[in-house]
């Protein structure tokens, strides 16, 4: 216990001549404490004459009191300048643990099930929708083209037919069987930007309901969606059978209900979604019902089960406000949104159809649990968790209550161009899953406006006040975050950077991703750690430095307060970072923007109340634990869930990181993962490590982050944590290629071998020495599939002359070659009985192209409105088993074509193409089969619309042909 007396600090005079300069320095640095009110009571204290009345003994004893009182409270707040590790590391317990419960009530905590009896006739049962998934998925793989699909299609057909018969007596029910002609899409953005989608022979089942007496129902629809069809390699429970399930038993649902509609609700069970989106625009251009259409629903799922959450909505907000009204466990978060619409998550969904061709509004919903499982073996009944049919459904049907009976449905159908729209954007998110926040963009402007002027007023007039020295001392602070950030990221990266060097596999993580926080989030909060102590020694540094420049404090609460002062700076320091965030996402109308807005102003609010004063009276204090505690809840509360769920769906990606096998460096997936981690520990606890310098807390912390990032270091290296599972498998692909590329003419021989490649980062040796049958895996087995290439792989030519014929090769025949105005090109393409392949066309060469049906007069690509994608224009077909598989094109050749299709040496360049095709079958030749069966059961093969199937032919035609 420190206790000086009055006496002891200063000899009279010079301690007033001292106050008096420490009173001018503190009104520069704002730093002025309890020495305005010791200057008042040294006035107070001075010598007493010889004739001092005893009135006046008096009064200077009780002073004498007073000072020693104050004197004492002021060293008690200097003494507390030490605060206790133990308090931090709970606090710090606390806020991990509140980080989690927020995730897991937000995100896994499902409503019971329901049975068809407590459901009701009018009510949503999943119990009766998981026989729908069953029933799909007892069936296997049903892709587009197979038999297995045809029973699919009619197993929903069956099943609409008996809501038919079920549904009230006001209510019609329509069941229409739609088959499709021939059609050719192509998309302005996404990941099919580029390409020109064909499709044939397709069959969906389309449901409207509507009410018998109100005529105006039928011109008024909404529309509800979903696919029947699966990748070739997936039984597709939860993509999306679920989603299926749910829509029929929606609708029985609904046909009890309708007859209070003013609006028809058509639910459309389509097929080619996986193909290219092609079900959905055949539904958009070719049936008569689409023309009523006023607002889209499209049910999703890039995982399997869990929540469904809105992902993406839009353009008009009507529907989006319209659910957030009266889901009752409204899921949805514009961060997905935004994610989704820059390309960072690389996929998409018939929304995209329903926004771009038909111009509708609407909201598109989608299953992310589990997506590591995505398209794979995988996605099956025994994954789909327990309440999260019940979740959308109940959501769905609360939904389509309200807007059924609206007469005041959206009915600008207006296509618009890419990007542009007149409707306003809205933001929304969810809190808890239990409610859904949600404002349009006119008010998140005044909003973040409001915060931001206010917010650097603030800071404005405090420099002023302060002067030089907090002009210093805020830049001092803020070099601490950025000094925390660039610490937290490269401890992190590193790490990355190291496991393909040490591991069997470099994302370790995939199977087990709770590994991710002892790999990547120890390190982070290391480097955060080390970072922010720098930037707390450089100002401490500093401020000694303008302290000693007055001397009118004894070096040991000096000492105490320049600790008390960098405290506050390194927490303060955190409302400019986050300020420099809502700044750029207010000034790009970026909606997740409202993340630093939360992470913000709760904390500025709580320091304002609890910690800042208007007086320079009072010396600096401890922050308080209650400011901590209060500025953090409500950004926890908004934002702590999506955090981990955004973690979650990287470790997901990674599984299909590599859109060209090998092509993509293996760390880089868990550099993506690493960087994330150590952004969102950089920057939200910045408020929570600048309590820590004044604890004993900074040891125990550093060597529990060593611990557990040793342990999980331990874990991946003796193998007791595998990198993948039975159950999270590692995606693959295993085709029987035949390839009679340059074989033009039949001047040669195809080659037939068996390609083994993964888009999941790392060798495939310990899967070939599994595997056997004379795989040779390297980086010169590049093979071209047109729609990607495989720049790392294995291959085998061991007994790969069975399982295909000669007469499986397509051929390309070019029947006329003339130049007049401009050169003019006729080719001919037998696919040999293909239904799904994928063609493209030189963009150096050919300027424009047309492609028609052999057998047809109609144009299915007319001239005009062409894109490319690297330098070739890409068509992707896929139809049913009786598309059609020969086609003519007219190709229109560059004015300005300045190759001849010869090298260097004149001689012909066979390898200067001109067209490259590629067939697919969905067919395992004996050697595939073989090797198919001694798949490691941690792998999984991975089907997508560009990926082949197990047996492909390619093909080829030079450009000097």
């Amino acid at each position: 216990m420190f206790r000086y007396k009055y006496e002891e600090f200063f000899n009279l005079h010079s301690l007033q001549k001292s106050l008096i300069d420490h009173f001018h320095l503190c009104t520069h640095t704002r730093y002025c404490d309890n020495w305005l009110f010791l200057f008042i009571v040294t006035m107070r204290k001075r010598p007493q004459v010889a004739s001092a009345s005893s009135s006046s003994e008096a009064k200077t004893k009780a002073s004498d009191e007073e000072i020693e009182t104050t004197t004492e409270n002021d060293n008690a707040y200097v003494r507390s300048a030490k605060r206790s590790g133990f308090v931090w590391m709970i606090a710090f317990l606390a806020a991990m643990y509140s980080v989690w419960g927020v995730y897991y009530y937000q995100y896994q905590n499902l409503p019971p099930p329901l049975t068809a009896e407590q459901a009701g006739k009018r009510g949503f049962s999943e119990i009766e929708a998981m026989k729908h998934v069953k029933a799909l998925t007892e069936l296997g793989p049903h892709p587009v083209g197979s038999d297995v699909l045809d029973q699919a299609v009619q197993y929903v057909l069956i099943a609409s037919e008996d809501i038919k018969k079920t549904s009230h007596w006001e209510v019609d029910v329509e069941v229409d069987f739609f088959h499709s002609k021939s059609g050719a899409n192509r998309l302005v953005s996404g990941v099919f930007k580029g390409r020109t989608l064909v499709y044939s022979d397709l069959s969906h089942i389309v449901v409207r309901i509507l009410p018998k007496y109100v005529s105006e129902a039928g011109e008024n629809a909404i529309l509800v969606s979903s696919h029947i069809d699966t990748v070739f390699s997936a039984e597709g429970a939860g993509d999306c059978s679920s989603c299926v399930a749910v829509m029929l038993e929606l609708a029985r649902g609904i046909s009890q209900w309708a007859h209070g509609f003013k609006n028809a609700v058509i639910f459309l069970f389509n097929t080619g979604e996986e193909e290219g989106l092609n079900g959905a625009h055949s539904f958009v251009t070719q049936h008569p019902w689409s023309s009523t259409v006023r607002l889209a629903i499209d049910l999703e799922a890039m995982g399997i089960g869990g929540k469904s959450g809105i992902f993406q909505a839009g353009p008009d907000p009507w529907a989006l406000e319209n659910f957030a009204l009266v889901a009752k466990y409204p899921s949805g978060q514009i961060t997905a949104q935004d994610l989704f619409s820059s390309g960072a998550i690389t996929s998409t969904t018939d929304f995209q159809i329903y926004k771009e061709v038909a111009g509708l509004s609407g909201l598109d919903f989608a299953y992310t649990d589990n997506s590591a499982v995505y398209h794979t073996k995988n996605d099956k009944l025994d994954l789909i968790q327990p309440g999260s049919l019940q979740h959308l459904g109940e959501n769905m049907l609360a939904f389509l209550l309200r807007i059924g009976p609206s007469s005041h449905l959206p009915r600008s159908n207006v296509v618009e161009e890419e990007g542009k729209t007149d409707h306003e954007a809205v933001i929304f998110f969810d809190i808890l899953g239990t409610y859904m926040v949600l404002y349009r963009q006119h008010f998140a402007n005044m909003l973040h406006n409001s915060v931001i002027l206010q917010s650097l007023l603030i800071w404005t007039t405090s420099l002023l006040m302060g002067g030089y020295p907090a002009a210093v001392s805020l830049a001092l602070s803020c070099l601490s975050a950025i000094l925390t950030l660039i610490f937290s990221v490269s401890f992190s990266a590193a790490v990355a950077f190291i496991l393909p060097l040490i591991s069997s596999s470099p994302v370790p993580y995939v199977a087990s991703p709770w590994l991710a926080v002892g790999l990547f989030a120890a390190p982070a909060l290391l480097g955060a750690l080390t970072g922010q102590h720098l930037g707390y020694i450089a100002l401490k540094r500093y401020l000694a430095n303008l302290y000693s420049k007055r001397k009118q404090l004894s070096p040991v609460i000096q000492a105490e307060v320049i600790k008390l002062e960098a405290e506050r700076w390194l927490f303060k320091a955190g409302f400019v970072q986050w300020l420099i965030l809502l700044l750029l996402g207010n000034y790009y109308k970026i909606g997740s923007s409202y993340v630093a807005l939360v992470w913000l102003a709760p904390p500025a609010f709580a320091y304002g109340l609890l910690e800042a004063t208007l007086t320079p009276v009072r010396l600096p204090r401890p922050l308080k634990l209650a400011t901590l505690l209060i500025g953090l809840a409500v950004p926890i509360l908004i934002s702590a869930g999506s955090f981990i769920r955004l973690a979650g769906i990287i470790v997901a990606i990674v599984v299909r990181l590599d859109r060209n096998p090998g092509g993509t460096p293996e760390w880089l997936g868990s550099v993506i993962l690493a960087i994330f981690i150590a952004v969102v520990i950089s920057l939200t606890l910045v408020y929570l490590l600048s309590y820590v310098h004044l604890s004993g807390a900074k040891r125990p912390t550093v060597l529990a982050t060593c611990v557990l990032f040793g342990l999980s270091i331990v874990l991946v290296l003796s193998g007791t944590v595998p990198p993948f599972s039975e159950d999270t498998a590692r995606a693959v692909n295993v085709v029987h290629i035949v390839d009679a590329t340059g074989r033009f003419g039949g001047k040669s021989e195809p080659s037939s071998y068996v390609a083994l490649f993964s888009t999941t980062p790392g060798k495939l040796t310990k899967e070939v020495e599994q595997i056997k049958e004379g795989f040779e895996c390297s980086r010169k087995n590049v093979i071209d599939f047109v729609t990607f290439s495989m720049e790392y792989g294995c291959l085998t030519y061991d007994d790969t002359e069975s399982g295909w014929s000669q007469s499986d090769i397509p051929t390309i025949h070019v029947h006329s070659d003339a130049k007049v105005d401009e050169r003019i090109t006729r080719v001919s393409i037998d696919l040999k009985g293909s239904i799904r392949w994928v063609l493209a066309i030189n963009a150096e060469e050919i300027e424009d192209f047309t492609f028609k049906e052999a057998e047809e007069s109609e144009e299915l690509v007319p001239v005009g409105d062409k894109t490319s994608l690297d330098g070739w224009r890409i068509i992707q077909y896929s139809g049913g088993k009786n598309a059609p598989t020969k086609f003519d094109m007219t190709l229109i050749w560059t004015k300005n074509s300045t190759r001849s299709g010869r090298n260097v040496d004149g001689q012909k360049d066979e390898q200067h193409l001109l067209l490259k095709l590629r067939t697919d079958f969905n067919r395992l030749t004996p050697k595939a089969e073989k090797i198919m069966s001694k798949l490691p059961p941690w792998c999984a093969v991975f089907g997508k619309s560009t990926s082949p199937q197990t047996l492909s032919f390619l093909n080829s035609l030079p450009v000097n042909f």
